[in-house]
C-alpha cells in the first residue's frame, strides 16, 4: 500500500518552513483507496515568490485550516503506508518538522520516483516532474499546487510500476531506502537538526550523554562527528540513538552552559595574537614559545582573523592592550550582559575576581537593575578566571558582552 504525498511550503528558511498545501492519494498499486488534500494556514506568511509560483495568497490560507487540525487524518491515511513522492525528502521533512511541532515523532517508509526513473526510464531528457509528464504524455496543468502535482506523480507512478515488470527494482529501491544501515541512521538523526548556532548532544538508548559540542551549524557539526574516521569517535557513533540539541547565541554562553552540565572540555587553541614591532599580528603559539603569552587565543587562523578584523574595523584598533585590564576587578563584582538562547532572551553572567560564580536568562524587556532581582535568577556556578578569560575577552572586544550596571547591596 502506497501513499502518493505532494506538499508546498510557505518558503521561510531553512526548518523554519510552513506547510501551505498538501494531496495524499492512497494507492493500492491498482487503484485509489483514498485521497485527502487541503489548504494550510500557515499562521505566517507566504514568500512572494511562493504566491507567484503557486497562485497561493496570504488571504486564500487565512481561513484554511491549520496543521494540527489535519494531523489527525494525515496520520491515518498514510498509516502501514510507503509514502512515496517525486523528491521525497522534501515532503518527508517538512511532514516530520510539522507533526515535531506539535510534539509527535512522525515515522514512516518512503520511496522516491526520481532515482526509480532513471533505473526505470534512463533515456529521459530530464528528472523534474515536469519533464517527465510532459515526456511520457501525462497531463499536468497548474502545476505547483499539491493536488495536481501529487496526480501527476501518481500518474507517473503508474507507469514506473508497469516497467518494473518483476517488482524487483522497485523492492530493492525500497529495502535500500529503509535498510537499518549506519548511513541510514545518521540520516534518520540528522534530518531535523538545524542549521544553527548551538550545543548538540549524542545520546544511547538510556539518555546518557556521550559526547557534546558547541558550533555554528549544528547539523553540519552532528554530521562530521558520524563522518569521523577516528578510533576514538567510532564507539560514540555506534551507540549514539538519539540527538538532542540547545540553540546558544555563542561560545561564551555555550561554555558556561556545558561547564555548569560538567560537559566542558578544554580544547588547545594554537593560534596567538601577539604585539609584534607595535601591530598586532596572529602567530602559532609553539613558534613564540611558552613565556610569550598571546593577548589572545584562538582554535583557528580563520577564528583569529576575524577577531583581527573586527579590531581593525573597530576603536580597539588603538587601544586593544587595554583588553587585558577589562576583567582586572577593583570591586567585589561586575554584571555583564550578553546574547541569551533565543530572540527575546538575554543572559546574565556574574564576576568576582575568582572568576565566573552565577549566570541566568531573563526576557528582553525585562529589567534588572537590581542585585535582588539577579540573585533570583541567577544559578550558581563556578568557572575559575584562566578557565574562561579568553572566552570573555573575545566576547567584549567583538561588542557581543556589555557591562551592566545595577544597584549592588
Amino acid at each position: 500500500m502506497y501513499t502518493i504525498i505532494d506538499i508546498e511550503g510557505n518558503g521561510a528558511g531553512y526548518r523554519e518552513e510552513s506547510i501551505i498545501d498538501i494531496a495524499i492519494f492512497k494507492f493500492d498499486g491498482h487503484q485509489i483507496m483514498d485521497q485527502f488534500f487541503s489548504l494550510v494556514n500557515p499562521e505566517a506568511e507566504i514568500a512572494p515568490y511562493v504566491q507567484k509560483l503557486t497562485g497561493i495568497s496570504t488571504k486564500m490560507v487565512r481561513t484554511a485550516p491549520k496543521f494540527h487540525e489535519l494531523a489527525r487524518r494525515i496520520v491515518e491515511i498514510t498509516e502501514g503506508t510507503t509514502l512515496v513522492g517525486h523528491n521525497i525528502d522534501f515532503d518527508y521533512r517538512m511532514l516530520r518538522q510539522e507533526f515535531r511541532r506539535l510534539g509527535y515523532d512522525f515515522h514512516i517508509e518512503t520511496l522516491d520516483t526520481i532515482p526509480l526513473a532513471k533505473q526505470l526510464i534512463p533515456d529521459a531528457e530530464g528528472y523534474s516532474l515536469g519533464k517527465l509528464v510532459k515526456s511520457l504524455g501525462i497531463p499536468l496543468s497548474n502545476a505547483h499546487r499539491a493536488e495536481n502535482d501529487a496526480r501527476a506523480t501518481l500518474e507517473l507512478f503508474k507507469i514506473l510500476i508497469s516497467k518494473d515488470v518483476e517488482n524487483t527494482i522497485i523492492q530493492k529501491l525500497h529495502e535500500d531506502t529503509n535498510a537499518k544501515t549506519y548511513l541510514n541512521k545518521v540520516k534518520q538523526l540528522t534530518q531535523d537538526l538545524p542549521s544553527k548556532v548551538g550545543i548538540f548532544y549524542l545520546q544511547n538508548k538510556k539518555g546518557e550523554i556521550l559526547y557534546s559540542e558547541y558550533v555554528k551549524n549544528i547539523n553540519r557539526g552532528v554530521k562530521k562527528i558520524f563522518n569521523a574516521k577516528s578510533k576514538r569517535m567510532m564507539p560514540i557513533q555506534e551507540s549514539t540513538s538519539q540527538v538532542q540539541y540547545e540553540l546558544v547565541g555563542n561560545a561564551l554562553l555555550a561554555q558556561i552552559i556545558l561547564t555548569q552540565k560538567q560537559l566542558f572540555r578544554e580544547k588547545k587553541r594554537p593560534i596567538g595574537l601577539y604585539e609584534i614591532d607595535e601591530e598586532w599580528k596572529l602567530k602559532s603559539r609553539a613558534s613564540m614559545g611558552k613565556d610569550i603569552k598571546p593577548l589572545l587565543e584562538f582554535y583557528s587562523t580563520s577564528q583569529g582573523m576575524k577577531a583581527l578584523r573586527y579590531i581593525h574595523q573597530s576603536h580597539w584598533k588603538e587601544d586593544i592592550a587595554t583588553l587585558g585590564n577589562i576583567f582586572s576587578l577593583s570591586e567585589n563584582r561586575k554584571i555583564f550582559t550578553i546574547e541569551g538562547r533565543r530572540l527575546g532572551e538575554k543572559a546574565f553572567i556574574v564576576l568576582e575576581k575568582s572568576g565566573v560564580v552565577g549566570y541566568g536568562f531573563y526576557e528582553f524587556h525585562t529589567q534588572i537593575s537590581t542585585w535582588k532581582k539577579i540573585s533570583q535568577l541567577m544559578i550558581p556556578i563556578h568557572i575559575p578566571m584562566k578557565a574562561i578569560e579568553n572566552e570573555l575577552k573575545l566576547a567584549y572586544l567583538q561588542g557581543e558582552m556589555k557591562e551592566c550596571v545595577i544597584n549592588m547591596p
